[in-house]
């Protein structure tokens, strides 16, 4: 059911949809929106990156 969905999407669905979002947010609030969604991208990555990094400390220490 789900390719059948994803199969039906095409170019001239996108551009509906484009259109539709910058109707409904207009052309100056879409490039806060991105931003914001680009910079809490941004803290999602360094947080996980830190656990990694404090996961590995421990690992680490814990063997010594």
């Amino acid at each position: 059911m789900l390719s059948i969905i994803l199969g039906m999407i095409g170019w001239p669905q996108v551009v509906l949809i484009a259109v539709i979002v910058l109707l409904l947010f207009g052309g100056k609030k879409i490039p806060e929106m991105m931003r914001g969604l680009g910079k809490g991208m941004k803290e999602f990555k360094d947080a996980t990156n830190e656990d990694t990094t404090k996961g590995k400390n421990n690992t680490s220490t814990e063997e010594k």
